[in-house]
């Protein structure tokens, strides 16, 4: 059966330019739905609307939050929907299936004040550090996903105009403007920091390690964590905290939505329109102002 997974993740990666980490998450996603029907000694061909079922009621009894169990239907459904196009399975199990309902949950931002400190966090007298200090320039100046920050290359970066090519979901190409405090720190670690680990090998990515090699996801999330604690952030702060504070610091000086819009890289403007129900500083100041019970 791994046969086919692997069959159907190909197909994703080139027919709709799937990610690493979606294939990644898809791959282990229906490799244990396909274990589960081995102990149930059941296959493909045979599998009907009830295995389903109970392969879901074992994920709940896991534990499983209802945003896992959702993205396991929705590997399991084009998995199924793959199959019945090529023709392997006259039927589909998982078509009359419903997506368990989830909660809104609001991003969190970082107040300006403290983003700009975990961005000046790192010891830039250090090659890393200033490595370091230029990922959080360019993570906050443009919102950048972490996937798509660690994919640039030196030709994606244009300092002169001020602006990069960044490479989001599906493979889909977007502009984002670079403001001039990120363009020097790049410039800065091209000139100081990069040169020194690319002599022997150059992986041709912007960012890279001491050996010249690609960052790491895990590598960068370090980063943000040691620059959060040197600035004394409490709490879990990960990249994408940055990309919240990006979005949301535009639009409460005032930005419009479209091109909020169109620099996160969302396809359905409803996705950039959550930022607009978290409480904007102006607003709390308002409130505490105003409100009898504040």
């Amino acid at each position: 059966m791994t046969d086919v997974v692997v069959e159907y993740l190909g197909s994703l990666q080139t027919e709709q330019g799937a990610s690493r980490n979606t294939l990644a998450a898809y791959r282990r996603d229906l490799l244990d739905f396909t274990d589960f029907l081995r102990d149930q000694r059941r296959g493909l061909p045979e599998t009907g609307p009830d295995d389903i079922v109970d392969y879901l009621e074992r994920l709940r009894k896991r534990g499983l939050k209802p945003s896992s169990v959702a993205r396991r239907i929705s590997a399991l459904r084009g998995f199924y929907r793959h199959l019945l196009r090529e023709g392997d399975l006259a039927h589909d199990p998982t078509e009359h299936l419903e997506l368990p309902r989830r909660g809104r949950t609001l991003p969190r931002a970082l107040p300006r004040e403290v983003a700009a400190a975990l961005v000046e966090a790192p010891d830039v007298s250090r090659p890393q550090g200033v490595r370091d200090r230029t990922i959080l320039e360019l993570l906050y100046a443009t919102g950048m996903r972490a996937s798509e920050c660690l994919d640039l290359t030196r030709e994606d970066v244009n300092r002169t105009a001020g602006y990069l090519v960044c490479t989001g979901k599906g493979r889909k190409q977007r502009l984002v403007p670079v403001g001039a405090e990120a363009v020097r720190w790049v410039t800065r670690y091209l000139e100081e920091a990069r040169p020194r680990w690319t002599r022997r090998r150059d992986s041709g990515r912007l960012f890279v390690n001491p050996r010249g090699g690609p960052l790491s996801r895990q590598s960068l999330w370090a980063i943000v964590r040691h620059a959060a604690a040197r600035a004394g952030v409490r709490g879990r702060v990960s990249p994408h905290m940055l990309r919240h504070s990006f979005a949301s610091h535009l639009l409460e000086g005032g930005a419009d939505l479209r091109s909020v819009q169109a620099m996160l890289g969302h396809a359905d403007i409803a996705t950039t329109q959550i930022y607009t129900h978290l409480p904007s500083s102006a607003l709390t100041r308002m409130y505490r102002q105003f409100h009898p019970r504040a």
